[in-house]
Formats: structure tokens, sequence, C-alpha cells
């Protein structure tokens, strides 16, 4: 089974390069956020070409949960606590101006867009949403604590905010994309000074974004060491009790609610790629409990990029390249994230900065607990013995019997039994042992 959203076949279909292309930017990645990127760019009068490996959606934009919030778990109170004010101030207004973007957008693009209450809630830890709730209030967002919920579960409450959003996420960019100089099929291999080198041509632009969920490019960034993947997975369930809101645990492997039309999507089950988890074993599990009349129509998991800190980078691929910009690290809430993103980059590229490029600059301090993590995984792995090796970094591949796929614990790759890769940061099938 696939998405709810992919099962529809809405998206349309480019041709791959062939030869030579002229631009002013070149955006790889055809996924949420670099197509919005485009358009975004395109709007502002820059001729600018995406260039997408495979198909556009095809990768997390296609698995999404599809909910549009700036409410992106308890982030607040620990972006206080770690960043201050100031910085904490530019995140919540970057998400706050793309919820509205998504807003004014959606109401010309018949996209299934629905105003959504957003809850996140807990089972055990009231003190934590009262903590968050303080922290919204101090930044000016509307928020309340939601005492009853209609999950099939005792909680302690749950942070409500009103007026976010959730939508079918293919058929917004089916819209989006029609304005677009895409070309799909189309590898690019090698980045160089004036462009790209592709599989069958070359590109030649001024700028670069690099939009491909985890950047492939070891060369600058250490992003290999700044991003980390977690898998996590959904059922689409018929027959279960309808919802009217969405809704998140604060736990990092709670479970995940909305509706579709008449379909229940259950997320959870959650791991670090590479690492055992609940996946859909779990929410069957949960289903079976709490919704025994159910029936499961749609099944899919999604990879997300976690950077070190919560939160994205956005802005310069580095410090040494100037004309290269990227957007990756979404931390599971890749939605509002890509407008942002896409809005940040285009006032990068136009007029040389924006209000947020401090607060997501990739050249950040990288100074935090998770990058001793990333590291011991990275170490551990490239020690560990196994005929079967990524080849991105090296690291020892662990086998997935749920999806039936080798994936690497370091930086997330993802290989099917054949070998044929499933999911970047490799750029290469792996090896046949």
């Amino acid at each position: 089974m696939g998405s709810i959203w992919t099962a529809e076949g809405i998206l349309p279909h480019f041709p791959p390069l062939q030869g030579e292309a002229r631009t002013d930017v070149l955006v790889i990645g055809g996924g949420m956020a670099g197509l919005l990127c485009a358009w975004q760019l395109r709007r502002a009068g820059v001729d600018c070409l995406v260039a997408e490996e495979r198909t556009i959606a095809g990768g997390i934009t296609g698995n999404t949960t599809a909910k549009i919030t700036l409410h992106h778990n308890l982030i607040y109170r620990k972006l206080l606590d770690r960043f201050g004010r100031e910085i904490t101030q530019g995140y919540w207004e970057a998400n706050r101006q793309a919820l509205e973007k998504y807003h004014r957008l959606c109401r010309d693009i018949p996209c299934g867009f629905s105003v959504q209450d957003n809850y996140i809630y807990s089972t055990s830890h009231r003190e934590k949403l009262e903590k968050e709730l303080s922290a919204l209030s101090l930044l000016g967002q509307e928020a309340v604590l939601a005492e009853e919920l209609p999950l099939p579960f005792p909680t302690c409450g749950g942070i409500r905010i009103p007026g976010q959003a959730q939508f079918h996420p293919l058929q917004f960019l089916a819209s989006i994309a029609r304005e677009l100089r895409i070309y799909e099929h189309t590898s690019v291999r090698q980045l160089e000074k004036g462009g790209a080198v592709t599989d069958r041509g070359r590109i030649h632009a001024d700028t670069v974004v690099v939009a491909t969920h985890f950047p492939f490019w070891n060369t600058h960034g250490s992003y290999f060491l700044k991003l980390y993947q977690q898998r996590s997975y959904v059922l689409a369930l018929e027959h279960a009790q309808a919802l009217s809101g969405m809704y998140l645990d604060e736990q990092e492997n709670g479970l995940s609610f909305r509706s579709h039309g008449n379909a229940l999507l259950l997320g959870g089950g959650g791991h670090r790629t590479g690492r055992e988890g609940g996946g859909w074993k779990e929410l069957e599990a949960f289903a079976a409990a709490h919704y025994p009349g159910a029936a499961v129509t749609h099944r899919w998991a999604a990879q997300d990029c976690m950077s070190l800190d919560g939160i994205p980078y956005i802005g310069r691929y580095s410090r040494r390249t100037p004309n290269l910009y990227v957007a990756a690290g979404f931390n599971k809430w890749g939605m509002t994230s890509s407008m942002a993103a896409a809005r940040i980059l285009r006032d990068l590229i136009t007029t040389g900065q924006s209000p947020y490029q401090a607060v997501f600059s990739p050249s950040r301090s990288m100074a935090h607990p998770q990058l001793a993590v990333n590291a011991w995984e990275a170490v551990t792995n490239l020690l560990s013995f196994s005929r079967r090796r990524c080849p991105h970094m090296g690291c020892a591949l662990k086998w997935n019997p749920q999806e039936r796929s080798w994936d690497c614990p370091c930086h997330g790759s993802r290989f099917s039994e054949s070998g044929t890769r499933l999911d970047n940061p490799a750029v290469s099938d792996r090896k046949k042992c």
C-alpha cells in the first residue's frame, strides 16, 4: 500500500533533461520545499529550474500527514530556554507567516484545505503543557489548555491553538507545479562552479538551492554530523471515530491523529532510521484495541531529517559557498517549514538578506548533545562488521524487517533487498554482496 495522497495519481509529469539548460537559479529536489522555493522565486521574477531525480513529490511530501501548523510540539519553551526571546520570536514569526501564506494561497487551490484546531497533548506531564502555554503567551500566540480531548485514552489535557490547517499536499503541488519549469528523472551527479552536472547533461546556473531532503554534498556544511533521520508510520482507518482537529502526543514516539474525508489517519511507531521501533505493528495493535471495527485502507511511512537543536537549516549551504543554498532538517514539520524556507531563500537570493537568516542559519553553533549521539552512531557503525555497507560514508547497514529494507543508522540512507537506493543521502545503489 502507498499513502492516501499518492493513491490518486493526480500529479503532472515532466520530461527528463537531455543535454544542456540555462537558468538563473537551479533548485535540486522536487518535493514541497523545492517546488515552493521555485514558485516563490518565479513570482519574484527570477528565472529558475527544478531538477528532480525521480518524480515530483515522490519522497517525504507524498508520505506526510499534511498538517499545517506553527505549533511544532512543545518547542517554544525549549527555544526560549536555549536561545532566548529574539531567536524564538523569529522562529514563531516565520512559521506564522508561512501558515498565513497557505491560508491565502489555498483559497484559490482546490486541495482539501480545512482550518482546524491543533492540539499537543500529554498523557502524564501536565506541567510541560503549562510551561509551553506560558511560552506561547509570551510570544503573543493565542492558545488554551483544553481539559477534555476526544481521544480513546485518558490524557492530562492538551494545548489548543486555533486557526491551523490540514490539506491534500499533492493536490496543492499539482497546481503549483504547472507554473514551473521542471525536469523529472534528472539526477544531479556533481556540483561545479556555474552549475551542475546531471546524468544526461549539464545545467548552467548562477545560484543553486539544495532541497534534496538530506543534503548530499559532504564537502561543505557538515550535514552528516548535523542531521540524523527518523522513520514514522501511518495507517488510514475506515470506520474509526471521526475527529475534529489535529492531535499529537508531546512524547517523541507518541501518537498522531487527524481525519481526511471518512478516514482517520493514525501516526506513530517511530524510531531512528536503522534502529528497531514499533512501526505499523504498534499502530495495528492500537487500532485493534481502540477502534475494533476499523479497517486499514492505506499504510505508509515517512522519513524525517532531524537537526541538532530543533530548528531547520535554511540559508547559505556553508560560509564558503556564497551562491549555494540549502533547506533541510525540518524535524517532522515539513509543510510549514517548506513554506518558511521558500520565503527565506527567495529573500536571500533576490535581496541578499532575510529577517530570519540568523534564526535558521546553517552555520550556527553545532554545540548540542545530539552532536555527540550522531558522532557515536557514525563511529560505532563504521567499526561494525558487515558485508552490507552504505555507499554514502561506509556505515554498516541494518535490516528493517517491517519494511524489508537495509537501513543506515548513521545518516538514514535506505536500500531495497536488491540494493536499489530508497532514501538519501546516498546517491547510488548499494553494491551487491
